[in-house]
């Protein structure tokens, strides 16, 4: 049983946009920091965004400005809108718990950006 799934990716040209969820099914899902992850070929695995409970939220400087976090506690979703997309943004994009990562990995998504 899956966990946490991921969707949303797709092929996009750069400066364009995508909105990536993650339903989450694990129980105190509110309780928890979740965190989007990337990870391009060749590339460790990589924190994008994170966000807390009370809706603070931090992101890494490579999407500062162009990358927005956010969650829906009532739905155990936590989305991603990710806007002026690069090439470099091109990855593999996970969801799960911050700091512990406790959650089985999900499959991802694929976020291909390029002309």
């Amino acid at each position: 049983v899956q966990v946490v799934v991921e969707s949303g990716g797709g092929l996009v040209q750069p400066g364009g946009s995508l909105r990536l969820s993650c339903v989450v099914s694990a129980n105190f899902f509110s309780a928890f920091v979740m965190a989007w992850y990337r990870q391009a070929p060749g590339e460790e695995r990589e924190v994008v965004a994170q966000m807390t409970p009370s809706d603070r939220t931090t992101y890494a400087d490579s999407v500062k400005g162009r990358f927005t976090i956010s969650r829906d506690n009532a739905k155990k979703t936590v989305y991603l809108q990710m806007n002026s997309l690069k090439p470099e943004d091109t990855a593999v994009y996970y969801c799960n718990r911050a700091f512990d990562q406790l959650y089985p990995w999900g499959q991802g998504t694929q976020v291909t950006v390029s002309s």
